[in-house]
């Protein structure tokens, strides 16, 4: 899926008048906005605004009925498109862990590489145990999904998406299900990446991360882009009444 033309100095994400229905309602309105190379953007909204379907589109979990969603200058709505190939460049994390209750941490994190990649079990082993190490899960390889808080799991699922060697990472509410306790551990596990240089889009509740970590973030209501910026100005300046609404209940 590599691209010859795609230069890192143009977006690695473009998204330009997606709209997107399911049955009469429509979801997505005409939704529009760039992700350079490296950048962390946070995407907030009441629920039901689009937030999720949106980064679902990225990586073609859903289809788009008009509008040009372009990965690395790769037209991701392409019928031709290797979905698969996309997959690999675009990790995704969810809300629900869906981790192998069977299948012990190391091993979660070892299977698609092994068995999607065909890469050598050893190579990726090593690898896996280093992230492991990157999301201080170390001493819980051996720990079955069971043993394991939800933000263990969701660090492992973290982790999983990343053996992939991804160049995107999509987060959608993936703080949603847990404890107030262990929504710290995962938050900086995300915090680590984004220092890294990983180029991720948030879909995100904690309006304090978002201040903190987001290079960017977007305010959507019922399927449109209302207001964006950066954090400075976005919480402090808002202009849109319906931006200030919803940070004042929220912040």
């Amino acid at each position: 899926m590599s691209i010859h033309n795609w230069e890192a100095s143009q977006p690695i994400i473009s998204i330009n008048d997606v709209h997107k229905s399911f049955g009469a309602l429509e979801v997505l309105k005409g939704v529009s906005l760039d992700v350079m190379k490296g950048e962390v953007i946070c995407v907030i909204g009441p629920s039901g605004s689009g937030k999720s379907t949106l980064i679902r589109c990225i990586n073609a979990l859903n289809d788009i009925d008009s509008g040009s969603i372009k990965v690395e200058g790769r037209e991701v709505n392409d019928p031709d498109l290797d979905k698969l190939a996309l997959r690999k460049k675009v990790g995704m994390v969810f809300q629900q862990y869906n981790l192998f209750p069977h299948k012990t941490a190391l091993e979660n994190i070892m299977m698609a590489p092994v068995k999607v990649l065909k890469q050598p079990k050893d190579e990726v082993e090593k690898r896996a145990r280093t992230l492991i190490k990157r999301v201080n899960l170390e001493g819980k390889e051996d720990g079955y999904p069971g043993e394991l808080s939800g933000g263990q799991q969701q660090r492992v699922a973290i982790a999983r998406s990343l053996a992939m060697n991804p160049d995107v990472m999509l987060f959608d509410e993936v703080t949603a299900a847990l404890d107030p306790e262990t929504v710290k551990e995962v938050l900086v596990a995300i915090k680590n990446l984004a220092q890294d240089g990983m180029t991720c889009i948030l879909v995100t509740h904690e309006m304090g991360f978002a201040r903190e970590i987001a290079d960017h973030i977007y305010f959507t209501d019922r399927g449109v882009i209302v207001e964006h910026g950066p954090p400075s100005s976005f919480f402090t300046d808002a202009k849109d009444p319906r931006t200030k609404e919803f940070l004042s209940q929220i912040l």
